[in-house]
C-alpha cells in the first residue's frame, strides 16, 4: 500500500532564537556600561564695566601679605589668630559693622588665611565685604 506524503510548508523563520540573541547583548551592554556621570562646570563670568568707588572715608581695609601676615588700615597686627583679626577690626570700625570692608590679599597668600580673615568678618556682622582684584594685562 502506497501512503501519500503529506507536504509540509515553510511557515517562515523562526524569532526565538534572534529574539534571544538581541536580549542576550542588550544585557551584556547594560551590564558593561558604567553609568558614571561626570559633571564639568562652565562658568560664563560676566563682565563689569564700572568704576570704582571714591567714598573711601569710612573704609575699613584688610591687607593679607604672601607671609600671612596682616594689617587692618595700614596697621599691622602682632599676631595672625582669628581672636587679634577680629579685636583689631573691632576697635578700628567703634563697633560700627555697616562700614565696608576690603580684603587685600597677595596672590601667593594661602586661601587658608583669606577664609580666616572672612570668617572674622562675618562673624562680627559685617555685611559689605569686597574682595580687591586687578584687571588683567590683556584688555
Amino acid at each position: 500500500m502506497k501512503f501519500k506524503r503529506t507536504r509540509q510548508e515553510d511557515n517562515g523563520i523562526n524569532l526565538t532564537p534572534l529574539i534571544d540573541v538581541v536580549f542576550l547583548l542588550l544585557i551584556f551592554f547594560m551590564v558593561s556600561t558604567s553609568f558614571t556621570k561626570e559633571t564639568h562646570l562652565t562658568l560664563d563670568i560676566p563682565q563689569a564695566v564700572g568704576s570704582p568707588t571714591t567714598d573711601t572715608a569710612a573704609l575699613l581695609e584688610i591687607i593679607l601679605e604672601a607671609d600671612g601676615s596682616i594689617s587692618i588700615n595700614g596697621r599691622a597686627l602682632i599676631n595672625n589668630s582669628i581672636e587679634a583679626v577680629k579685636a583689631g577690626i573691632q576697635e578700628l570700625s567703634s563697633g560700627d559693622n555697616n562700614l565696608p570692608v576690603t580684603l587685600t590679599a597677595d596672590a601667593k597668600t594661602p586661601h587658608e588665611h583669606v577664609v580666616k580673615v572672612m570668617d572674622a568678618v562675618g562673624q562680627l556682622g559685617f555685611s559689605r565685604l569686597s574682595i580687591t582684584t586687578r584687571r588683567p594685562d590683556n584688555p
